[in-house]
């Protein structure tokens, strides 16, 4: 009797399981392993070094705080206190918090959210491009978008703008499926995604509204009426879950939360619109004051660039380093900006200067003619044409920030253009897809493509030259593979043979090695150890000094993390001033308070201690009043106050400096009167002389005992 042996290797029903290496039906066999390779260079990229990663100062005292209390992380607490929050919405910081409670508290566990983020915006942009103009147009993007110098310094830096970005990636891909499908649930998701944008970078994430609401009104196949009525739909969504934070905050009894920092109401309102919004816009002659927010007239915008403007991130290389870039005694400031306000980036014209432009702008003349011929060459078409729809939304995107930004103060802030980055990359891989069809079918139009690659050739080898020290071979390069390019698509003008077809490709390949060699140079300068990245997100060199012949790299800032020294470590000093304050701490609320959140951080980063700092972020917030501390005191709430010369920030805004300007220096003058000082000798510490260098005496601080038997 004969038997039948079941054949293991077939299915035993559906569809055969696809590896996930090859690339799906219909889609060109080489997609997805060129996709797979791409998002493997960008995790390199992006976490290249992340074991050398240094702590964000600033923001990292609230991961630490966030990691020991629900409480603390919902907040965004500064201090493990809970006394006061960041001087942002905390939730950019979310996702940091918890990959410290998982991995624990190391500079790599707070990096890492980061480099996450950017991998998964790498493939957003990959899908939404593909589904708008193809598999080969996403390519292009998705490696224009890897090669983008700010990108791989965004996502690399513990700061708001990687989540944000992706957010409203997330955001664009949801609307493009609402606009293609006439569908109203992608369509509120899009408004979920901004609205989590809106909590990891506040009313910036609205900025990308005019361009989703532009491509589901001219496109969606469904009647005027309906599209108004969902957008109407999806604007409710997305408020209320912008607002969310800002009116569980609002509804809490001031007692059981912590104050807001940035504002002098406790107001998280005026902390988002006035503090983070209409102070960027100083220069316009907006305040900020009647908001309830610390005024940009008092060190908080204007030119300088805004009470924000020294807001680094902490990054990850062999050198991250930052300054103080609105501080002129401090010099070169992060990425090689020049003290006193980064004059480099302030007016209108900013974003085609060569400190934004060399990180973000190389393909300015592609995407300008992307969206030009896009819209023109696509008149006529069906309202609901696809390809029209994605030049509206990237063309519209790129515009509305980039009037923002010229507008508004960025102040060193390099990795705020990684906004800017997305829609750049988009429209070079779109526009070069329509430009090459165009190219193929002959006629006048098919000039424009070689015109394109030569004016964006021209552009990249200006702001190349602005660098002449660095590469000195680049330009050169730029343009002998320019004129391949430009040469083999002119001889290969459509003839119809395959030999034709053969050159017009290896012109094509020429074209894309053309415009992609200056930023793809920039970008692999982070394992350069002369370079590597910087705490605001720029790589390779920034600064300029074209008499000289030099390129200022950002890793040649003085500081770490963005404000100091941000290893996480205490001095030994510090560590024996810390076990004499906790010993003697007896029921006191805080270990101490101090004159300023530069003096807390030392002490909350390395041990998560419950340190009281006075002032917040600019040092002139009333918290606590100077009424409010010596209740504390007497309370025995607080019982020791470390004092000392405020550094950076609370320096600069007047905490710890001058006498009796703000609650944080009035508070200092009463515990030097009326608090004993605590000699060093007590806890084996060294006292500075009274004779003391100036740097060193501006260093040293002071305990003092207050209340009760001091």
């Amino acid at each position: 009797m004969a038997t039948t042996v079941p054949d293991r290797t077939a299915p035993t029903g559906g569809a055969p399981r696809r590896a996930p290496w090859r690339s799906p039906v219909g889609q060109p066999a080489y997609a997805r392993p060129a996709l797979l390779v791409i998002a493997v260079l960008a995790a390199v990229l992006y976490a290249w070094g992340i074991n050398h990663s240094h702590y964000h100062t600033f923001y990292a005292n609230a991961v630490r705080s966030m990691t020991q209390s629900w409480q603390a992380f919902f907040y965004g607490s500064f201090d493990p206190g809970n006394s006061i929050t960041l001087d942002k919405l905390p939730g950019f910081l979310w996702p940091q918090a918890l990959s410290a409670r998982i991995f624990g508290f190391h500079p790599w566990a707070l990096t890492l959210p980061q480099v996450m983020e950017g991998v998964a915006s790498l493939l957003v942009l990959y899908r939404v491009v593909r589904r708008w103009a193809g598999d080969n147009a996403a390519l292009i993007a998705s490696v224009a978008f890897l090669l983008t110098p700010v990108a791989v310094g965004l996502f690399r830096t513990a700061v708001e703008d990687p989540l944000f970005t992706l957010c409203v990636l997330l955001a664009a891909e949801a609307t493009q499926r609402a606009a293609e499908a006439g569908r109203l649930r992608p369509l509120v998701m899009a408004g979920v995604w901004v609205g989590i944008g809106f909590q990891s970078k506040m009313l910036e994430a609205w900025v990308v509204l005019p361009a989703l609401a532009a491509v589901y009104l001219l496109s969606a196949p469904v009647p005027l009426r309906k599209r108004l009525a969902r957008l109407g739909i999806s604007t409710v969504v997305m408020v209320a879950v912008s607002a969310s934070w800002m009116v569980v905050a609002a509804l809490t009894p001031a007692k059981d939360r912590p104050y807001v920092d940035g504002t002098t109401n406790n107001s998280a309102f005026s902390m988002v619109v006035g503090y983070n919004f209409l102070n960027r816009f100083s220069s316009l002659g907006i305040s900020a004051a009647s908001t309830g927010s610390i005024s940009a007239t008092r060190g908080g915008g204007g030119h300088s660039g805004g009470q924000d403007a020294v807001h680094g991130g902490a990054s990850h290389g062999a050198r991250a380093g930052a300054g103080h870039p609105s501080v002129p005694s401090h010099g070169g400031g992060p990425g090689g900006f020049g003290g006193g306000g980064d004059r480099g980036q302030d007016g209108w014209s900013k974003m085609f200067g060569p400190s934004l432009a060399s990180q973000t702008g190389w393909l300015y003349p592609l995407a300008a003619v992307a969206v030009v011929c896009g819209l023109l060459w696509r008149r006529g078409r069906p309202r609901t044409d696809r390809i029209r729809a994605g030049f509206v939304l990237w063309g519209t995107w790129l515009t509305t920030y980039f009037l923002v930004f010229s507008a508004g103060s960025v102040a060193g802030h390099t990795y705020y253009m990684g906004v800017i980055a997305v829609p750049l990359a988009a429209l070079a891989g779109g526009g070069l897809s329509l430009l090459w069809g165009a190219y193929r079918a002959g006629g006048r139009r098919g000039w424009v493509l070689p015109g394109a690659v030569a004016a964006t050739v021209a552009w990249g080898a200006y702001l190349a030259g602005e660098f002449p020290s660095f590469l000195p071979w680049l330009v050169p390069a730029m343009g002998a593979l320019a004129l391949i390019a430009v040469v083999l698509l002119v001889l290969a003008r459509p003839s119809g043979t395959r030999r034709g077809g053969r050159i017009a490709l290896a012109g094509l390949g020429a074209s894309l090695a053309a415009v992609l060699l200056a930023p793809g140079a920039w970008a692999v300068q982070v394992f350069n150890p002369t370079y590597g990245s910087s705490g605001m997100g720029a790589v390779g060199p920034t600064g300029t000094h074209r008499g000289h012949g030099a390129a200022t790299s950002p890793g040649s800032g003085h500081l770490k993390g963005g404000f100091d020294d941000s290893s996480g470590q205490l001095t030994s000093e510090q560590r024996k001033l810390l076990a004499f304050a906790t010993a003697h701490q007896g029921s006191a609320e805080y270990v101490f308070a101090t004159n300023g959140w530069n003096s807390a951080s030392p002490y909350i980063l390395a041990t998560g201690a419950r340190v009281l700092p006075l002032g917040g972020f600019s040092g002139q917030v009333p918290f606590p009043t100077a009424v409010r501390f010596r209740q504390l005191v007497e309370a025995g709430t607080v019982r020791y106050v470390l004092l000392g010369q405020a550094r950076g920030m609370a320096g600069m805004f007047g905490g710890g400096t001058g006498r009796g300007t703000t609650p944080a220096t009035r508070i200092t003058d009463w515990v030097r009167h009326a608090c004993a000082r605590v000699p060093a000798s007590a806890y084996d510490g060294a006292q500075p002389p009274t004779t003391a260098p100036a740097r060193a005496s501006r260093a040293a601080q002071t305990l003092y005992r207050c209340g009760p038997g001091r």
